[in-house]
């Protein structure tokens, strides 16, 4: 077959055309991936600032403590935050200090006090002053609360023996009833 200049130097172009479309879609290919990467890059930076811990800080709870815990004047407004709550607590019959729906509200103030407390004075919340403060609160108002629960005691050996040897039988019945299956498929296969 006989090829003339033209045909070839047709066929020479169209491969160049080819050539220069490939390169052009691998340069537009590369420049789509660094445009990604950049814009993926960016969308992670701004992913990862607004998923600090500042950012989840509420107007009910101040961030954390930057600057040294005064302790002594943590001290002070718990004691403070206590007195509340005892001249609360006052409002109360001592009978009813063992029930919580009696003095929920009083407790919830008190607990929001201190951490509110320590927050001004640039201290964690809970920490031991606190935490001393609210065992001392403890004692003081619910020393005398017992659990007046029903004693537990262990069930006649009769009871006792029925609940062991029942599970343990229907166990031993569900496994013969397993073998005897088995074996009936075998014989009717």
């Amino acid at each position: 077959m006989r090829v003339f200049p033209e045909q070839q130097q047709l066929r020479f172009s169209s491969k160049v055309r080819v050539d220069r479309h490939s390169v052009m879609d691998h340069t537009h290919e590369s420049a789509v991936l660094r445009k990604l990467f950049v814009v993926g890059i960016l969308v992670n930076v701004w992913m990862m600032r607004g998923l600090s811990a500042d950012s989840f800080t509420t107007e009910s709870t101040p961030p954390w403590p930057k600057k040294a815990c005064n302790e002594s004047r943590l001290q002070w407004e718990v004691e403070f935050c206590g007195e509340n709550f005892k001249r609360d607590m006052a409002h109360i019959e001592p009978q009813y200090w063992c029930n919580l729906t009696y003095f929920i509200s009083e407790y919830h103030l008190f607990t929001m006090c201190t951490e509110k407390q320590s927050h001004i004075v640039h201290c964690y919340w809970p920490n031991l002053v606190v935490e001393s403060y609210f065992i001392q609160i403890h004692k003081h108002f619910f020393s005398n609360c017992t659990m007046n629960g029903a004693i537990w005691v262990d069930p006649p050996e009769d009871t006792l023996t029925a609940l062991i040897l029942i599970p343990v039988f229907l166990t031993m019945a569900m496994i013969a009833l397993v073998v005897w299956c088995s074996k009936r498929s075998d014989n009717l296969a």
